[in-house]
């Protein structure tokens, strides 16, 4: 690798950090809980289908009515 190429290595090094620089947004903002596994990421989408669900039947229970 020649001395020009390096220094546009370089450069594109540095453009690439400028773009993943800490958002101050995301700060203050909680780190994301630890992993997830299989068996709970289930019984989490069992109980978000079972509450819609209980929202679907009360709804049509009230246009029925």
């Amino acid at each position: 690798m020649n001395k020009k190429q390096k220094i546009i290595k370089k450069i594109a090094k540095r453009a690439k950090a400028r773009l993943n620089k800490v958002d101050p947004a995301t700060i203050g903002v909680p780190a994301k809980s630890g992993y997830v596994s299989k068996a709970e990421r289930a019984k989490l989408e069992s109980l978000d289908t079972t509450q819609i669900d209980e929202k679907n039947t009360d709804h049509t229970d009230e246009t029925t009515r």
